[in-house]
């Protein structure tokens, strides 16, 4: 039977705690980032507008009354949407401040996790940003 060794005191150096807490910084500006990219994507058709959502859902509360049961239910399922969508529309997140935080983490993270230029570019990450950021196609 082979012999195991002795377990670790489970204590880290103040250097790895720090790479630790570095890499979680980082994930989290390249996360947050591109979690804002994708909520404010872009969308095909008109753009929707607070003054269309408020229009509409003037539209609804003359329709509901009227309405059959099953028709009632999506007019209401609708107008709780758009009050949400009216509702957040102004709680939009400072794009700026997340591109920079990227910034600030994105060339060190694609090292690390070995992210190409390609890969981010298809996620929706912008040339611009990822000039900035230092990583170009010769990257990866």
């Amino acid at each position: 039977m082979a012999k195991r060794s002795a377990p670790t005191t489970g204590t880290m150096s103040e250097d790895h705690k720090s790479a630790l807490a570095q890499g979680r910084a980082e994930g989290r500006a390249v996360r947050r980032y591109l979690e804002a990219l994708e909520a404010h994507k872009p969308k095909r058709g008109r753009k929707r507008t607070v003054e269309s959502m408020k229009a509409r859902l003037a539209g609804i509360e003359e329709a509901i009354g009227d309405a059959p049961p099953l028709e009632r239910l999506q007019l209401v399922q609708e107008r709780m949407d758009l009050e949400e969508e009216i509702a957040s529309a102004g709680n939009k997140p400072d794009l700026a401040a997340l591109e920079n935080g990227f910034v600030s983490a994105a060339a060190a993270y694609s090292t690390r996790k070995g992210i190409s230029y390609t890969a981010w570019r298809e996620l929706g990450v912008p040339a611009a940003a990822l000039k900035r950021a230092n990583i170009s196609r010769s990257n990866g």
